[in-house]
């Protein structure tokens, strides 16, 4: 195989570093954007002190005016505009990372929602001021180096340690607004939204997304083999008529001299739907019909939505009340916890060291014991920013067995099946990745530039 030259390998990796450094000019831009609709809030708050009998009429024309000249949906810049607020009220850390470049206007958007329960803590007297303050130090640090949905799950288990009983008392609250709305969203389509709980959301897409594996798995099955029109030495099929010609009809049965036709016989055209629009499907099967395996194949009925929690077993026992965790999502309320508790077989014990990294299970056997440590410690891909979750992922061997590495906890890590081939040896040179497994269980990923990009172990526990 050849290997790129030296100027190639200089021309990408100043490709690279100008395209990330536009990146942190877009934020700079970013900021100074938020900046300006902050100030124009200030404007409409002294507005609305002015006018308190035409204080929503006065927002919903700012709002309105901003989505016009910005062709940005009304909800979008509503949006835009509290989280611009927040910001500068009370986040002046990240706002100063958000100026500079730091952080990107997605990351600014997950660590003040987020904070939502920090803020009422703090305004409630249920935290001390001081509480914002370790919130930003650390949604800073996590935002350098983690994507917007990776710093989302990080900072909602951190609000919740920093707000204490609050999220509980939210969660609890927040149950009795679950939903079920409709409204049209043209050509024929509506959007049906349903606000659950958020384990079982979760689990109801899970559910949908292995159904409709089964079924697009089960297409080959489905297809018809119709009988030939005539057997005889050269047979001819339905198929073999073109659709336009009289002489094909796809009810007819043919016997000596005559022919006639049956109702009764389905042709069943090809399946070509995609997942999305067969989970669509199964949805409307599931709840109008209640039963889909009758139309698509057996098994179906024998899957169940998959979820994983943790939860500390004080916690369990009922010796405390703080909030257990819905894996990938962030935190869930002990009662729920408790109660899935009590439903499921599946529950491991897990040790935690001091700093609150898992690092055993107490399961007898031992290959099994070694995957669920490692389902507990990875959640997802450990590929930098991925969140492909575990049971999608599978278990490699961080350096090659084929070349000595050894199958233990330290050399293995779940990977999904996009970034598992990027270090595969089958992979010339120069587009080859690289990684390196710490004893904290932290990766280190070599790029074919020979850059480094770090993927670290999540921890169970936070201390602040």
């Amino acid at each position: 195989m050849t290997s790129a030259t030296d100027n190639d390998l200089e021309q990408r990796a100043e490709l690279l570093d100008s395209w990330v450094e536009k990146r942190r000019q877009i934020a700079v831009l970013e900021a100074e954007a938020s900046a300006l609709l902050a100030e124009r809030m200030r404007l409409s708050r002294s507005d609305s002190e002015e006018n308190p009998y035409h204080r929503d009429a006065i927002h919903r024309s700012m709002v309105a005016e901003y989505s016009a000249a910005g062709r940005i949906a009304q909800g979008s810049i509503e949006y835009a505009f509290t989280d611009a607020a927040f910001l500068e009220r009370g986040h002046r850390r990240v706002q100063q990372a958000f100026r500079d470049g730091i952080v990107t206007a997605a990351h600014v958007r997950e660590i003040v929602r987020a904070a939502g329960v920090v803020r009422e803590a703090v305004n409630n007297g249920r935290a001390d001021a001081e509480a914002l303050e370790d919130y930003d130090i650390a949604a800073v640090t996590v935002a350098e180096r983690e994507t917007p949905a990776r710093t989302r799950v990080h900072l909602k288990a951190l609000a919740a340690v920093l707000a204490g009983s609050t999220v509980n008392e939210r969660h609890a609250r927040a149950l009795s607004e679950r939903t079920v709305t409709v409204r049209p969203a043209g050509d024929g389509l509506a959007v049906l939204t349903a606000v659950l709980p958020e384990h079982l959301a979760v689990a109801i897409l899970d559910r949908l997304t292995q159904l409709a594996r089964a079924v697009i798995a089960g297409r080959a099955d489905r297809e018809p083999m119709l009988e030939p029109i005539d057997d005889g030495e050269t047979p001819i099929y339905p198929a073999d008529i073109a659709p336009a010609s009289q002489a094909r009809d796809d009810y007819a049965i043919f016997g000596e001299g005559t022919f006639t036709t049956d109702p009764t016989v389905e042709h069943i055209p090809a399946d070509t739907r995609t997942i999305d629009q067969v989970r669509a499907d199964l949805l409307t099967d599931l709840l109008l019909a209640a039963d889909p395996s009758a139309a698509n194949g057996s098994g179906l009925e024998n899957i169940r939505g998959r979820i994983h929690v943790t939860v500390a077993a004080s916690t369990l026992a009922g010796c405390d009340e703080r909030p257990a965790e819905l894996d990938g999502h962030g935190p869930l309320h002990p009662d729920v916890a408790r109660d899935l508790a009590g439903r499921m077989r599946g529950w491991s014990r897990l040790f935690l060291d001091p700093t609150g990294l898992v690092v055993e299970t107490d399961n007898y056997a031992p290959t099994e014991a070694m995957r669920r440590f490692l389902r507990a410690r990875d959640q997802h891909c450990r590929f930098p920013g991925c969140r492909m979750p575990v049971h999608r992922c599978q278990v490699d061997h961080t350096f090659d067995h084929a070349k000595g590495g050894r199958t233990e906890i330290h050399n293995l890590a779940h990977l999904c099946a996009s970034h598992h081939v990027l270090k595969h040896p089958d992979i010339s040179d120069e587009h080859r990745w690289s990684a390196r497994q710490l004893p904290d269980g932290t990766i280190d990923w070599m790029s074919p530039l020979g850059r480094t990009y770090r993927d670290d172990a999540r921890r169970r526990v936070m201390f602040v």
